[in-house]
């Protein structure tokens, strides 16, 4: 498995500091990762979904230390190159649309 994009989308937040969106193999799309500063510094947390009890799940993760290693590398690259260069946001913050689009219907 190889990221063969990274999308960084940089916010203005205490903690949060950006979205990212990744491709894997040029074929899957994983949207929502996010750049927090963390006690121990910069890290990418997984994209998460609310629970009913109000605690958070991991909606997709990757299953071993090396994997993760390779992401948080990649993406954490990505991330200072986009804040050196400038930002990828919207004038209110928010993501700019990434570029990657579903498709309806059987292709």
């Amino acid at each position: 498995m190889e990221i063969t994009e990274v999308k960084v989308f940089p916010v203005h937040e205490e903690k949060l500091k950006a979205y990212v969106t990744i491709v894997l193999d040029h074929s899957f799309v994983v949207r929502d990762l996010k750049i927090i500063n963390g006690s121990t510094g910069l890290f990418v947390a997984m994209p998460s979904k609310k629970r009913a009890d109000g605690s958070y799940k991991d909606v997709a993760h990757p299953l071993n230390k090396n994997t993760r290693m390779m992401m948080e590398k990649k993406i954490l690259e990505a991330y200072l190159s986009e804040i050196k260069k400038g930002s990828g946001q919207a004038s209110d913050g928010t993501p700019e649309d990434d570029g990657f689009h579903e498709h309806a219907g059987n292709e």
